[in-house]
């Protein structure tokens, strides 16, 4: 007997869906910061055994959209809801859960197996200034109210309290994902850990150093595209292009005399020296595309067409 399904994760922005993702697959696949609407795209993690195959999706943080981009990842976000055997809905302990309740009406039609995950739970102790007694117990009575509220809104769902980044639960909810996978013979090759190409991945770290060492709206005026990848035994050598909206940006993302930039290609370098296990030479510029986050054409050339 073998087991596989898709067990795809949603909710709201900066709930932990990728640090839970990344957690659950044990590798690094998607970009984990502490910025909202980090994740793009949706994301598939791979995790194989003789037995069993899980396909896990990592999506975009749920939200209303505001120009054409957000569009594109709120459709990534539904599209993980058509294809789930399972369905992880993330939330955390201050979340108000009556947040985004279109997308919480889908989930509550749904008939496939749903578990709710009441991610940062290690938050409800975080108070320097309560006693360890009553720390303990006002935490507790935290999590039961939340845990109530969430099952009026989602009477059918199985409730899972975790802290992804301290991986409490998770074990746990491995193994209750594995009960519940339908028989099936195996999607992808059993040496698959993604579906996403390295290129993908290139583009991904650099952006991710992009959000770490820039503010405001610098991150999310920002696309990177790789134009060149050439892997030999030992190296490879990339060459990537950083968009922006406008050319004030360019400048900020540049730097004076280059030094921003230098820093987020060196701190890229390392993370993909880290992920490819080869010496990396990457070239990065920086181009302006007005208004690409608004132009559909532009989108669609950046990859952001859910089928």
């Amino acid at each position: 007997m073998h087991k596989a399904g898709f067990v795809n994760i949603v909710g709201n922005p900066n709930v932990g869906k990728s640090t839970l993702m990344n957690q659950l697959v044990g590798e690094r696949i998607s970009i984990a910061t502490f910025k909202a609407q980090t994740t793009r795209h949706r994301i598939m993690g791979i995790v194989n055994t003789d037995d069993m195959q899980i396909v896990f999706s990592d999506t975009p943080g749920v939200l209303k959209p505001n120009y054409k981009l957000q569009e594109s990842m709120l459709a990534f976000s539904e599209s993980a809801l058509a294809d789930a055997d399972v369905l992880l809905y993330v939330t955390d302990v201050v979340e108000n859960p009556e947040k985004n309740m279109d997308f919480l009406a889908k989930v509550q039609k749904m008939t496939i197996p749903v578990i709710l995950l009441i991610n940062k739970i290690d938050e409800l102790q975080s108070s320097p200034n309560i006693q360890r007694k009553q720390k303990a117990q006002s935490s507790q009575e935290s999590l039961t109210a939340i845990v109530e509220k969430w099952h009026t809104l989602l009477p059918n769902a199985e409730i899972l309290p975790i802290s992804a980044k301290n991986k409490f639960g998770v074990d746990m909810l491995l193994k209750r994902i594995k009960e519940l996978l339908p028989e099936s013979p195996a999607y992808f090759d059993k040496e698959q850990l993604t579906d996403k190409p390295a290129r993908f991945f290139v583009s991904e770290i650099i952006r991710e150093k992009i959000l770490l060492y820039y503010d405001k709206e610098i991150p999310y005026s920002v696309e990177v595209v790789v134009e060149s990848f050439k892997e030999t035994e030992k190296n490879i050598h990339i060459r990537a292009i950083i968009y922006v909206e406008r050319d004030s940006q360019k400048g900020i993302i540049i730097g004076h005399q280059g030094v921003a930039l230098k820093k987020v290609g060196a701190e890229s370098r390392k993370a993909l020296e880290r992920f490819f296990g080869k010496s990396i030479y990457l070239e990065t510029y920086v181009k302006v595309d007005k208004d690409w986050r608004s132009s559909q054409k532009e989108l669609n050339n950046f990859g952001y067409n859910p089928e």
